[in-house]
């Protein structure tokens, strides 16, 4: 059933149009024999003041971000109370938890930015089919790390010890971020790029949905929005958004939903569902 008040289709960016970050994180976890998920639930449980929440708000320089990163995941004393308790909560066997852990920050975050600068063919060519409609705005509703200019990463400013030798110059380019993080080809394909890293705030916070309603002058209940996290999707049902699920490897299904929402062809003759590396 089509939803012909729809005015805007907002997109989240990692896990949606962007190969997901969890998928690095799970391989990171089988390489050090850390249970699966386990870094997520720490990620996710240190709520707001965490380093990784933090660093998406625009808060901290990229190299404390990596310090505090790595000390908060290496916390076992509240990880292994995280990951009983999320186990109970899903019915899980818990398995044998870590002792201890010193997990580096730098190279979790390295190789979950280099492993997620692939895009989805499929939902690039829906969001094109969408753009040359004309009939409903593109939004991207990201928490993301678009400011990567050399003052807002730490130029400048003191490092932790641990990684004083670093040259930032040449860690963006490690990073992949010759570009930025957000390159302009992916902003260009949106109406309007909600970033969390330049407005302050990040999902699953409802002021910055609400912002990017504002912004584009629309009502919360005039948009539909996709994301890959139920805590995301949740906030936004809250505010009276429509909101599709699009789970790792399941955009196709994904895109079917917005296809009957908005009543045009987003899906055919697409030749692959394979990432592709950033072309556009």
């Amino acid at each position: 059933m089509t939803s012909p008040h729809l005015k805007a289709v907002i997109f989240d960016i990692g896990g949606v149009v962007c190969r997901s970050p969890l998928i690095a994180i799970a391989e990171f976890e089988r390489e050090h024999g850390i249970p699966h998920n386990y870094i997520n639930c720490s990620i996710t449980r240190r709520g707001s003041d965490g380093a990784w929440q933090r660093f998406e708000r625009g808060e901290i320089p990229l190299f404390t971000f990596y310090d505090e990163f790595g000390r908060d995941l290496s916390d076992t004393l509240l990880g292994n109370a995280w990951y009983r308790e999320h186990c109970k909560q899903r019915g899980l066997e818990c398995p044998k938890l870590p002792a201890s852990l010193n997990i580096n920050g730098r190279e979790l975050f390295g190789m979950m930015m280099r492993k997620s600068q692939h895009y989805d063919d499929r939902v690039v060519e829906a969001i094109r089919r969408v753009r040359a409609a004309g009939k409903w705005r593109l939004i991207a509703l990201t928490n993301n790390w678009a400011k990567t200019d050399l003052k807002a990463l730490g130029d400048g400013q003191p490092a932790p010890a641990k990684y004083a030798a670093l040259n930032l110059k040449e860690e963006i380019r490690w990073l992949g971020w010759e570009k930025g993080a957000v390159p302009p080809q992916l902003r260009a394909m949106f109406d309007d790029f909600c970033d969390s890293s330049e407005q302050g705030m990040r999902k699953p916070e409802h002021r910055f949905y609400l912002l990017a309603c504002e912004r584009n002058n629309i009502a919360p209940h005039e948009a539909v929005f996709l994301d890959d996290l139920g805590i995301n999707l949740k906030a936004a049902q809250k505010l009276g958004m429509e909101t599709i699920h699009v789970p790792i490897g399941g955009s196709l299904g994904a895109l079917k939903k917005l296809e009957e929402k908005l009543g045009i062809d987003l899906t055919s003759e697409v030749e692959t569902t394979a990432f592709t590396p950033p072309k556009l």
